[in-house]
């Protein structure tokens, strides 16, 4: 068992919709004990509490692993969506203003720097590039100079380091990008309304990403109309640059993923180093014990995730954290293997959520969960071939 990311405190559980917080880890579900030896039996992610320091999170502020590579240069427009070249160049234009020396100076030059910040918010599907574009703009402005994160990752930020803190933090930082921009919660809409206000006056800039229209944010989750107020301005602070386009990844999972037998991924598990295996509903459990802002943190050192008893997901907070699991793997480009169980909502991963849930409000996070997981298992389904 590897060490470093573990300890054996339990984590309360995530405050995703619908999940009550408890203490209790005790009684989770325990992964069948697979028909290889002992000594063979690869790592669980069920077996990781990690535990991350604000100090990580903190350094943690950058374009993820899958990204890491990637800038304009390597972002190639689809002729066939000028929007794509329009965001690009636009783009460009961004990095190149917030690419000069900074000043500090007093009143005048805070609220002329503020003045002059831009703050552009990408939308577009899933699978268009927004997340390369955004990467690739840290990039160019340079990720000394710029804080990086997930929507939740910032939101936890908050709660780790405190409002004033996070906002000195951010504020030292010439760009501040928020990838996966979605209010899930009345309480996200007031806190963050008031995070990029302080952080706009300071002179940052904001870049974020998103498949939902700014003024659109929280429609269908929660009751929007009554933070109408706090949508607006947040609306009112972007530039918006649409991006279309078709998904380059390409969302169902391939023809490989689909014939994998639970013998299958437990054989290619168990002969890669730095893999773990579990079952669908026991890892499922074990997410409700980890905030979402860990899932990353639990990531730690794997290279390859297998999970058998793979089945349609019914329950909305459960299924909001397989998505957050889901952004983390591909942020770190971590190839998944896939076996579907044997029971009448067993899924080759296609169908991973409900007609309702992709027909909600949470619609778009779905489907750039199923993209993204179809990329990965994709992936996966490889190395059983290879192998």
């Amino acid at each position: 068992m590897r060490t470093g990311v573990q300890d054996v405190t339990p984590a309360p559980r995530a405050d995703l919709p619908g999940r009550a917080v408890s203490w209790d880890v005790s009684s989770s579900p325990v992964t069948t004990p697979d028909p290889v030896a002992p000594s063979a039996r690869p790592d669980s992610l069920t077996a990781r509490h990690p535990r991350v320091p604000a100090a990580r999170l903190l350094a943690e502020l950058v374009p993820p692993r899958h990204f890491a590579r990637e800038s304009f240069d390597t972002y190639e427009p689809d002729a066939a969506h000028p929007s794509q070249r329009e965001a690009l160049d636009r783009l460009r234009e961004v990095a190149a203003a917030l690419s000069g020396p900074t000043r500090s100076g007093g009143a005048w030059w805070r609220r002329r720097a503020a003045a002059q910040a831009p703050a552009v918010y990408l939308d577009g599907g899933f699978g268009v590039g927004k997340t390369h574009l955004l990467a690739s703009l840290a990039h160019a402005v340079g990720t000394e100079r710029t804080a990086y994160g997930t929507f939740v990752e910032l939101t936890h930020l908050v709660g780790a380091l405190g409002f004033a803190a996070t906002v000195d933090a951010l504020a030292a930082k010439r760009l501040v990008c928020i990838d996966e921009f979605e209010l899930d919660d009345p309480g996200d809409t007031v806190m963050m309304s008031r995070l990029l206000r302080e952080l706009a006056d300071r002179g940052v800039a904001i870049a974020a990403t998103s498949n939902t229209l700014p003024e659109s944010l929280g429609e269908g989750r929660f009751a929007a109309e009554d933070f109408l107020r706090e949508i607006q301005a947040l609306a009112a602070r972007f530039e918006v640059l649409r991006i279309d386009g078709e998904d380059h990844r390409h969302r169902a999972v391939t023809t490989h993923a689909v014939t994998l037998s639970a013998q299958d991924v437990r054989a290619v598990v168990t002969a890669h180093p730095g893999a773990t295996l579990d079952d669908l509903d026991t890892l499922l459990e074990h997410l409700a014990t980890v905030h979402p802002s860990r899932y990353g943190a639990l990531l730690d050192g794997i290279d390859l995730v297998g999970l058998t008893g793979v089945h349609q997901v019914t329950a909305q907070d459960v299924a909001l954290r397989l998505v957050v699991l889901v952004d983390r793997l591909y942020d770190r480009d971590v190839p998944v293997v896939l076996a579907g169980g044997s029971g009448s909502d067993a899924t080759d991963g296609t169908d991973l959520f409900t007609p309702d849930m992709l027909a909600g409000g949470y619609r778009k996070k779905y489907y750039r969960a199923l993209s993204r997981l179809g990329a990965l298992a994709g992936e996966g389904a490889a190395l059983v071939v290879r192998d």
